[in-house]
């Protein structure tokens, strides 16, 4: 038999241990900024029942859910009129998946867990998701969200602070951004105003395409819909509105003024423009008509952000749902939340080459064994400077002095700590700078320092 090739699925990816720095750099960064602003740490599992997950993110999002076939004979008991139906067939044999976002079993874990809650509730998680979608740059099938949630709040500081969660976040890793925001309550008025209020669902998933597929494209599939010709005409003009975002809200107000709902969504939106003008938010937020992310759960502020410097689609997004928890049996709890891609801003800091120096490094220094008393001497010594916070590691073999050298240069590590027998008789170690070249003499007891 023949060795298999080693292979992984489509849509996933090995991080090395050099991307294993850099990520944890990425995700301490991020945790750090979340940390700060009060909002504390949540993990829920990989897998939750289907019916948890079914219905909660639409038609095509629930197309894209990993179905977990079950144990055991999970053929027992279907009948031929069920194998005919795929959908009706998946419920039957498959009663778990893998998580499609981080924001339903949040929801269900706040339901399950609403006696032991103090609301409003501040969490932060961060976790990969599974998604059957077509593998494409900058697009996965396994990837992790960085999530900021704050439920039990209908207050619209909770926008503003999640506005000021992305500042920080992006203005600490360095990358250039802006922040697009709609309202799902302007997105019903836009619907009432043409005549479809009854296809809203039918409209948003179309109009959040627009830069995908550009405005033909959407208009051909608005009309696929049902959606009548003038009523796309009149649509057309909306999505194109230019000008500030003070500007847009007003010509929008006499476009969509007879929609009670789209006018509450106006007015939310003036509202967190006001905040965040007043506070002196240097972000640039831009109210984007076009943007209606497609999940269904979102009632309100929704929140989408791009890099500046680098062609990749969103690298955020989330928004207001009023009413999410309902549907586990815990109706008109508010929350508010948003997503950070990990993967993609990985990408980002990858390709602008934002990753400090020190996010490469792992181990700091490496003592080269040259076997003996002075193998002896170099693990005492090793021991004192890991005590000191500083990583390090010793040459496990005595072997070669070059080979030993060679190793350290592929690894990257910046210094390199000699004890032979005139270091060992000396007290002082030699210590060899590896991008300099330059060669000094430190007492054993002040490596630590002298590395710090």
């Amino acid at each position: 038999m023949s060795a298999q090739k080693p292979s992984i699925p489509k849509g996933t990816r090995d991080f090395s241990p050099a991307e294993m720095i850099r990520r944890t750099y990425m995700f301490d960064t991020i945790k750090s900024v979340f940390r700060n602003f009060g909002f504390l740490p949540l993990e829920t599992p990989a897998m939750e029942n289907l019916s948890t997950l079914l219905g909660k993110y639409g038609d095509e999002g629930d197309k894209l859910l990993f179905k977990i076939l079950n144990s055991g004979d999970f053929t027992e008991k279907i009948t031929p009129e069920q194998l005919s139906h795929p959908n009706a067939l998946a419920t039957r044999i498959c009663e778990k998946g893998l998580r499609y976002d981080l924001t339903v079993p949040f929801a269900r874990y706040v339901v399950q867990h609403q006696g032991e809650i103090s609301f409003p509730f501040r969490r932060y998680q961060v976790q990969p998701v599974w998604r059957a979608d077509r593998p494409q740059k900058g697009r996965y099938r396994e990837f992790y969200q960085c999530d900021v949630d704050i439920i039990g709040s209908r207050s619209l500081t909770n926008e503003v602070e999640l506005i000021q969660i992305v500042e920080e976040v992006f203005g600490r890793l360095g990358i250039r951004v802006v922040l697009k925001m709609n309202n799902r309550k302007i997105l019903y008025g836009i619907a009432e105003s043409i005549g479809y209020a009854d296809k809203m669902m039918d409209i948003t998933v179309a109009i959040d395409k627009l830069d995908k597929i550009g405005l033909e494209n959407v208009n051909a599939e608005l009309l696929s819909k049902g959606i009548g010709e003038e009523a796309i005409a009149k649509l057309e003009p909306i999505l194109k509105l230019s000008g500030s975002n003070e500007q847009k809200l007003n010509l929008l107000e006499t476009i969509i003024g007879g929609s009670e709902t789209g006018l509450k969504g106006i007015g939310e939106m003036r509202t967190i423009f006001g905040y965040t003008e007043s506070l002196g938010t240097e972000l640039e937020v831009e109210l984007d008509l076009s943007l209606a992310r497609g999940l269904n759960y979102y009632t309100g502020a929704i929140f989408e952000v791009k890099a500046k410097d680098f062609a990749i689609g969103s690298i955020c997004g989330g928004g207001r749902y009023d009413d999410l928890t309902g549907i586990f049996g815990m109706p008109n709890t508010s929350g508010v939340g948003i997503s950070f891609g990990a993967d993609r801003i990985y990408d980002v800091l990858t390709g602008l080459n934002l990753f400090p120096e020190e996010a490469d490094l792992s181990t700091r220094v490496i003592f080269l064994n040259l076997g003996g008393d002075e193998e002896l001497a170099s693990l005492r010594l090793l021991a004192e400077v890991r005590k000191s916070g500083i990583a390090a590691e010793i040459y496990p073999e005595n072997g070669k002095m070059k080979k030993q050298m060679e190793y350290a240069n592929r690894r990257g590590i910046p210094f390199v700590a000699i004890i032979g027998s005139e270091e060992l008789s000396s007290g002082c170690l030699t210590l060899k700078n590896m991008r300099s070249g330059e060669q000094e003499k430190i007492p054993f007891g002040e490596l630590a320092k002298h590395l710090a």
